[in-house]
């Protein structure tokens, strides 16, 4: 509940309007119970026609306030629960930006995407469940018994004992249905995981013929997750036939029960229909807040989920401020290796081991090494998205750990292996670096690349459309665009 609380906070105001809202939306309703039963009252003992139509009125009136209240509560609701949800997946994504390749992997790429779009998903539908379905409940609860027990005890005392029975039942069902919802969660990710890896790996899946093999893989994620949503659904159907037993008990009860007393005097033919629609308003507003509450297990796992990453400690932490400038060093000396090692957290040996090496102004340094030797090692500790585990890198004599992540990589320019281009247009992915760049200086560092001829080629030239990935780009071109995206920088030092 704290999580919640904390994104609800910065919309209090907006919380505390649809809260009022609500009370006055299911206090008129209950209300118009009470004028239908009066007027009932009225015209089987022969009032005036003047006393009816000023108790319609009443509860036009009353009716007309509700109505008023209830879709603008459900406006506002809809609003509180948008705004909570863009804060909680911008939080997320902001975090997302933090975590080093090590954090990724320990939560994985498909459950980050999960977390943020499905969880936070289920946590707004949650949310607006619990505020229309939920918090209406203790309101209606009690201003109906109160207006039940002002008619007649015995209808009061009953209404109170069906109540506590549905929602007794409601509790033990919530608890049995926990664990099922937390096994929905992690299939879900399960199931995100080989639809990504079947989507984003299909070329190899066919050259290898491995169709029928994933096709077994994605069947399984499929069946055990549908398994476990029918076993969970089976609460929701066990619990509405319960409750709707037990309001026609209740119905039963009351007409057994008010013929001896209308004889008797103590009620009225009236009031006999106002306790039963007070009876069906709570229970209604009971079976569908049990409903809900049996959903709030599966949003309670989404938000431990999604809090679990928003309290997670980053691998890689900045020991300064952003106040400190970097130094610029006036020797040759540029990037130095220091007795540097390195290993994986688990790993069980180092991937390097007492790496010495300079990098000097005005040269190009090029590691050389077979697969798996720790180049693009050495590229995430130069980026910081690894720490060495001894020794140290020093970019103009400055330890990178004395340094923010921002000042850092703002001095450095980087091509990774596998070249990557973003949606858009190829002036937005040359410009991605540096905003500000003219269109001479992109084409300048495109043709320094080899990729200018690739660009004039093209019919649209700097506004020619780039798919995600740059899907639409051969490999070699991709690399180019992608080297011609970090000299546009104009960083001191450049890691292709």
């Amino acid at each position: 509940m704290k999580l919640i609380m904390q994104f609800l906070k910065p919309h209090w105001k907006l919380l505390g309007l649809t809260i009022i809202l609500m009370i006055v939306d299911v206090t008129g309703a209950l209300v118009i119970s009470t004028f239908a039963a009066e007027m009932l009252n009225l015209g089987t003992s022969g009032a005036a026609i003047e006393v009816l139509l000023d108790t319609g009125i009443k509860m036009a009136a009353a009716s007309l306030i509700s109505s008023i209240c209830a879709i603008l509560g459900g406006y506002t609701c809809a609003a509180l629960s948008a705004q909570v949800g863009k804060d909680m997946r911008m939080a997320l994504y902001e975090k997302s930006l933090k975590l080093s390749i090590y954090d990724f992997r320990h939560f994985g790429t498909a459950s980050i995407t999960t977390r943020t779009v499905s969880d936070v998903t289920t946590i707004q539908y949650a949310l607006t469940s619990f505020i229309q379905m939920v918090l209406p409940v203790p309101v209606i609860f009690v201003v109906a018994l109160t207006l039940a027990f002002r008619l007649d005890t015995e209808m009061g005392c009953i209404l109170l004992a069906v109540v506590a029975v549905v929602f007794a039942l409601a509790m033990l069902i919530m608890k049995s249905a926990a664990p099922l919802f937390k096994r929905l969660q992690k299939l879900l990710d399960r199931m995100t995981t080989i639809l990504l890896e079947n989507i984003t790996g299909v070329r190899v899946v066919r050259a290898f013929n491995n169709e029928a093999r994933e096709e077994k893989r994605m069947g399984e994620a499929f069946s055990s997750y549908a398994d476990t949503s029918i076993r969970a659904n089976r609460r929701f159907a066990n619990l509405d036939g319960l409750s709707f037993l037990f309001i026609n008990f209740f119905v039963v009860m009351v007409y057994w029960l008010s013929g001896g007393r209308i004889s008797a005097g103590k009620l009225q033919i009236g009031d006999i229909t106002a306790v039963i629609g007070y009876a069906m308003m709570v229970l209604f507003f009971l079976m569908m807040a049990q409903m809900v509450i049996l959903t709030m297990p599966r949003a309670l796992e989404c938000r431990q989920r999604v809090r679990t990453v928003l309290e997670h400690t980053p691998e890689i932490q900045d020991l300064v401020s952003e106040d400190g400038q970097l130094q610029e060093s006036a020797g040759q000396e540029v990037l130095a290796f220091k007795d540097v090692s390195f290993r994986f957290a688990d790993a069980e040996e180092d991937t390097l081991s007492h790496l010495e090496f300079v990098c000097k102004r005005g040269e190009t340094t090029a590691i050389i090494g077979g697969t798996g030797s720790g180049k693009s090692t050495i590229a995430s500790l130069i980026l910081r998205f690894h720490d060495v585990s001894a020794g140290s890198v020093c970019l103009n004599g400055c330890d990178v750990r004395r340094m923010t992540q921002h000042q850092l990589r703002d001095h450095l320019a980087y091509v990774q292996q596998k070249a990557w281009l973003f949606s858009g247009t190829i002036r937005e992915n040359l410009a991605y670096s540096n905003k500000n760049a003219a269109d001479e200086e992109l084409m300048h560092a495109a043709d320094v690349a080899q990729a200018g001829e690739i660009i004039r080629s093209l019919p649209e030239g700097l506004d020619s459309f780039v798919a995600q990935g740059g899907t639409n780009f051969s490999g070699g071109q991709k690399q180019r665009l992608s080297i011609a995206r970090a000299l546009v920088k104009k960083a001191g030092f450049i890691y292709i």
